[in-house]
């Protein structure tokens, strides 16, 4: 069954097409990776899903709904169940990494503070940086922000992951441990999840499925072996370029 669908999606910025016609369906508890280079549009594509941004053209569904009719209360409710990991990971540079952590379950959880301190432990606990926990964002390193931004993200057990070029940034080792910490979080929580990335190392450890964003459009769609096993142009330059 489809959590995620796309239909149609379509989407310019002064006269420059972005997405042309991007059809997807993303099954429950799966991680289907959008690959594509810098510049194609890969991180427009989750604004839609999130409806940060508004497609030109095409519909997206999330559990049968069409989020472009959902009023303000429908889309507040329908983001509580959704985690999104920033290129950036986008921590609050005022807070220290307990605080992070502890604002977003308080955006959406009534919590006692026993119960509040807890759950930010075993967060952090999980992604290693519970020695963190009292650091401000500009203490820590590049992949370190990155795990404080996956445990926040996830904190909450979200129904769906939308992961933003999460290795972009990093040393190729750091890149390595990021998206294996990933695989493990998937499988740990079981979300529905896409990532957009032009890491395929970083797809080969995270991916169920994946697609190739070219040209505005989903050129292929399949697993990583099928698509690299095609004959087709686009996926053959992609892995090569890769």
């Amino acid at each position: 069954m489809a959590v995620v669908e796309l239909r149609n999606i379509s989407k310019s910025f002064n006269g420059h097409h972005v997405l042309q016609d991007v059809n997807l369906d993303v099954e429950e508890g799966t991680t289907v990776v959008i690959l594509g280079k810098s510049g194609v549009g890969k991180s427009v594509l989750l604004k839609v899903i999130i409806r940060l941004i508004t497609p030109d053209h095409g519909t997206v569904h999330i559990d049968g709904q069409d989020i472009g009719r959902l009023k303000t209360r429908g889309l507040q409710s329908l983001r509580r169940g959704m985690g999104y990991l920033f290129q950036g990971a986008a921590l609050y540079d005022s807070m220290s990494v307990r605080e992070n952590l502890a604002f977003s379950l308080q955006r959406f959880e009534q919590l006692e503070a026993e119960e509040l301190e807890y759950r930010i432990a075993a967060q952090l606990r999980l992604v290693g940086l519970l020695d963190a926990i009292d650091k401000m964002p500009s203490d820590l390193s590049g992949g370190m922000r990155k795990r404080v931004g996956l445990a926040r993200a996830l904190i909450t057990n979200p129904r769906i992951m939308l992961y933003d070029e999460p290795t972009t940034g990093l040393d190729p080792i750091t890149a390595r441990e990021i998206s294996t910490l990933i695989k493990s979080m998937q499988e740990r929580y079981r979300p529905t999840s896409i990532a957009v990335t032009h890491d395929m190392l970083c797809a080969r450890i995270i991916a169920d499925k994946a697609a190739i964003l070219n040209g505005g459009e989903l050129a292929r769609q399949g697993t990583l072996e099928s698509l690299q096993k095609t004959e087709d142009e686009i996926a053959q330059s992609f892995f090569a370029s890769a």
